[in-house]
């Protein structure tokens, strides 16, 4: 099949020799199991990558936001205020916290959560914010640190999206009290599946680790000992523990992120050049204080059009779309208790198209071409 009847996927991972390399030599160490030497190594590196003093990697993101919620301290009755625009795992995390989400609306432009939305919905019961960085691109992190610091709430970065982004020079992850990456298959680096934790704060990370490995601290730290260490449980934890064969997969991908990312915005700025000149369509903003890693590339449909007919056209020409993300206060699991305009209505117009660092240029050529000919005329 030639590549102009091959489909084009809407994400896809860039792995290789390199990566399989890093696997054999995970198998001849003999340690494939989670929170291993490869974790380790793959922690140090990605510490340093995104700005903090402590990384903690986990078996996904939903693990690490959990992990990052119970290491705040968040309690039944707690209320969390998060932004609306995102796939439902970080709300999911709020209530298996045992806390509530009460969802923020969100920015026209960067479909982060509006600051103002953030301080009208503080109550008596708040504890927290947790902000996320739709698509990848960070939301207004000092005003967001400016009304939790004026409210005595603690503040946490959803990054799942957010490898390589930046916000006014600094590095996402770096941003909050805590942050949470993914490296599911769809993200800018990958194993397939993974997450990790960051902070400065050494204490949540150090609680963090005992609590992603049943409530002990990992084998690892148990290597060498002149004793017979047995730990002792006090605490109830879970199996949240990134394996060593992903650990190495993911530090190869951190060799690569450079390129990756220079991949991802070499497309953007060719969809670019041409959607914002389309009637009908409007392209995502980049604002200049930060760097958007381009985990995705949403295009806004105007209202008089058919999202949903301008979808399926362009997948039945073999180009792979979907919506953006989730206007998760619309979600029947977290009760229709709230109005969110701006979120809600872009939930209705977003489209995806086929974002990653594989693309060639006669695969964005023809994305770009029948786009612009699926739109009515």
């Amino acid at each position: 099949m030639s590549e102009s009847q091959e489909p084009v996927v809407l994400g896809q991972p860039t792995v290789g020799d390199e990566e399989l390399a890093a696997v054999a030599e995970v198998f001849r160490s003999g340690w494939l199991a989670g929170a291993g030497p490869a974790c380790r190594r793959f922690e140090e590196r990605f510490a340093k990558t995104v700005g903090t003093a402590h990384a903690l990697t986990t078996s996904n993101c939903g693990s690490a936001l959990f992990l990052g919620l119970r290491v705040l301290g968040v309690k039944p009755g707690d209320e969390i205020i998060v932004g609306d625009y995102t796939f439902p795992a970080t709300g999911h995390a709020v209530l298996q916290a045992g806390a509530t989400p009460v969802f923020a609306d969100i920015r026209p432009d960067i479909w982060s959560a509006d600051p103002a939305s953030i301080e009208a919905l503080i109550t008596p019961r708040t504890v927290g914010i947790l902000a996320v960085d739709v698509a990848g691109q960070p939301g207004d992190f000092d005003e967001y640190r400016a009304i939790a610091d004026k409210h005595g709430l603690w503040l946490f970065e959803d990054a799942a999206c957010a490898a390589g982004a930046t916000y006014k020079t600094r590095p996402a992850g770096s941003l909050a009290d805590l942050a949470a990456f993914s490296f599911h298959g769809r993200k800018g680096i990958t194993a397939g599946e993974g997450g990790a934790l960051v902070s400065d704060r050494e204490d949540l990370i150090a609680h963090a680790r005992k609590l992603h490995t049943y409530g002990i601290e990992p084998a690892i730290t148990r290597e060498g000992s002149g004793a017979l260490p047995i730990p002792e449980f006090h605490e109830l934890g879970y199996n949240f523990r990134l394996s060593d064969v992903q650990a190495a997969i993911m530090n190869v991908q951190l060799d690569r992120l450079p390129d990756l990312l220079s991949a991802r915005r070499s497309v953007a700025k060719r969809y670019h050049e041409v959607f914002e000149n389309l009637p009908g369509l409007d392209v995502p903003v980049e604002l200049p204080d930060r760097e958007h890693p381009w985990q995705a590339y949403i295009l806004t449909v105007a209202p008089e059009i058919d999202r949903d007919a301008l979808a399926l056209r362009i997948r039945e020409q073999g180009v792979q779309c979907n919506f953006g993300t989730y206007a998760s206060h619309l979600q029947p699991i977290y009760g229709k208790k709230q109005t969110l305009p701006v979120s809600a209505d872009l939930f209705a117009r977003h489209l995806a198209i086929p974002m990653h660092a594989n693309l060639t240029e006669a695969q964005v050529d023809r994305v770009i071409g029948t786009v612009s000919a699926a739109l009515p005329s």
